[in-house]
């Protein structure tokens, strides 16, 4: 087995609750009154643009939320979005021993806006744990789209076989695999201690 030397770690899901994903928009649509099928539908046109970067925050708010008069202000709504974020202790921990360890290059591979994923990098202190943010915001493609693997992977300068991948959603996982990267299917952070050590990557 090749010694490994990155470990390439989704973020929401894996260490972090999801930023904006179904689940948070449902709640969005109760707690807000929202039209939920016109709110729905302007957000898949446009997510994809917010998520590689394309447009900002403040115009996917005027394209899927405040393209009419509204009885809450802007900052409510983006005050309701970021309160979406929440910690994952277990995951976190067993990420700040493998950063502390310093035996390895450590990199988020993730989707997501770009000042959603700068709150949470704040919030959450993850320059503590992470050298690199290729983040789908700044490469401006998401995943399962395989360039976004090797782009990490080149700038990374790391062989797949010496990198292994950390992700919740199975796709995105088996996308990586294709390319030659050890990967691991999150589902629990006594599991993901489990699978680091069947790959060789221990504190």
């Amino acid at each position: 087995m090749a010694e490994m030397r990155t470990l390439l770690w989704d973020v929401g899901g894996v260490i972090l609750s999801n930023a904006w994903d179904l689940d948070s928009r449902r709640r969005a649509i109760e707690q807000f009154h929202l039209e939920r099928d016109e709110f729905i539908e302007r957000h898949e046109l446009v997510d994809g643009d917010l998520e590689e970067g394309r447009i900002t925050l403040d115009e996917y708010l005027d394209w899927v939320v405040f393209y009419c008069p509204r009885g809450f202000s802007r900052q409510a709504f983006r005050e309701f979005m970021l309160a979406q974020s929440e910690p994952k202790p277990d995951s976190l921990g067993v990420l700040s021993a493998l950063a502390r360890s310093g035996r390895y290059r450590m990199a988020t591979l993730n989707n997501e806006s770009r000042e959603l994923n700068l709150y949470r990098i704040e919030k959450f202190r993850l320059r503590d744990y992470f050298q690199d943010f290729f983040s789908s915001c700044y490469l401006g493609l998401r995943k399962p789209r395989r360039e976004i693997y090797r782009r990490a992977l080149d700038i990374t300068q790391t062989p797949p076989d010496q990198c292994v991948f950390i992700d919740d959603r199975k796709l995105n996982v088996e996308c990586a695999a294709l390319l030659g990267m050890l990967t691991i299917h999150f589902q629990s952070a006594e599991q993901l201690k489990a699978d680091l050590r069947q790959h060789g990557v221990e504190a």
